[in-house]
C-alpha cells in the first residue's frame, strides 16, 4: 500500500487494487470533527474522487477507541447563528462528498460513533462495525438538533427508531445497531480490519464502471419516483455493454462453470 497524499488531519493510502483508505488523524483520541479536520477531509475526498483508479474508499479513524466521537464542542460553544451555519455547512459538504463519491465508500467503525460522526457514517454506502461499537445522536442533550445527514436515519432504521435516537439522544450498542439496520455488519474488534478488507476486496473485484453505475443508481433511486428510476436504469444497463466489462466478467463466469 502506498501513501500518496498527505494532509495534517487526513492520511490517504491506495493499494494496487485501487482500494483507498482515508484515515482521520491528529484529531484527538475520538477523531473529533472541527473545522480544520473537516476541511482536510473534504480536500482529501475531492482528490480521491478525481482519480479514475479508485475502486473503493474506506474511511477510518485513528485508533480503536472510536470511529468519530462527534463534532468539536469546544469549537461549537463559541458559535453564533452565522458561524454556526458556516460550521454545519462544512460538515454537510464533507458528508455530501462521501455520499456522492463515485465509488463505494465503507465506514470502518470501532468504538464510539456519535453525532456528526454518525451523520458522516450514514453518508457512506456500507458500515462495518466492531462489537465494542456505541452509536448515538446526542445533540439535543447539548442544546442543538441533529441535522444534515441525520435526515437519512428514517429511511435506514424506520421512523419510530429514528424518533427514539433523535429525541432521546440515547446511545445504542453494536448488537442493537445491527438489528435496526443502522450498520451492515458487526464483527469482533480483532477481526474488523479483516472484514473491512474482505468486503473492500469483493467490491474491487467487480467491474469499476459497473460499480460506479450501481452507486449512481442507488443515489438516484433515493430521490426519483419509481417509474423514473426503472426507466432510467434501462439506458444504464445498455451502456454497460459499451465498456467491455460484462463480456469479460460473464465469460470468466462461464469458463469457471466449464
Amino acid at each position: 500500500m502506498t501513501q500518496d497524499i498527505t494532509f495534517k488531519h487526513a492520511g490517504i493510502a491506495v493499494d494496487s487494487r485501487g482500494i483507498a483508505t482515508l484515515t482521520i488523524r491528529d484529531a484527538g483520541s475520538l477523531n473529533i470533527l472541527g473545522t480544520l479536520v473537516i476541511n482536510d477531509l473534504r480536500a482529501a475526498v475531492a482528490a480521491l474522487a478525481a482519480r479514475d483508479d479508485i475502486r473503493v474508499l474506506v474511511v477510518a479513524g485513528a485508533g480503536e477507541k472510536g470511529f468519530i466521537g462527534g463534532a468539536d464542542i469546544k469549537e461549537m460553544v463559541q458559535l453564533q447563528r452565522t458561524s454556526g451555519e458556516a460550521f454545519i455547512s462544512g460538515l454537510r459538504a464533507l458528508c455530501d462528498a462521501l455520499r456522492l463519491f463515485p465509488a463505494p465508500v465503507i465506514a470502518r467503525m470501532p468504538g464510539w460513533c456519535l453525532g456528526g460522526g454518525l451523520e458522516l457514517a450514514l453518508a457512506c454506502d456500507l458500515r462495518i462495525a466492531a462489537d465494542n461499537g456505541h452509536f448515538g445522536m446526542p445533540e439535543v442533550r447539548v442544546g442543538i438538533p441533529s441535522v444534515i445527514h441525520a435526515a437519512l436515519l428514517p429511511r435506514l432504521v424506520g421512523q419510530s427508531r429514528a424518533n427514539w435516537m433523535l429525541l432521546t439522544g440515547e446511545v445504542i450498542d453494536a448488537a442493537e445497531a445491527l438489528s435496526w439496520g443502522l450498520v451492515n455488519r458487526v464483527v469482533p474488534l480483532g477481526e474488523l480490519d479483516a472484514e473491512v478488507g474482505r468486503v473492500a476486496g469483493i467490491l474491487a473485484e467487480c467491474g469499476p464502471v459497473a460499480m460506479r453505475q450501481q452507486k449512481r443508481l442507488l443515489r438516484e433511486w433515493e430521490d426519483e419516483p419509481l417509474e423514473t428510476s426503472i426507466g432510467n436504469s434501462v439506458a444504464e444497463f445498455g451502456s454497460a455493454f459499451e465498456t467491455g466489462e460484462p463480456q469479460h466478467h460473464m465469460q470468466t463466469f462461464l469458463n469457471r462453470k466449464r
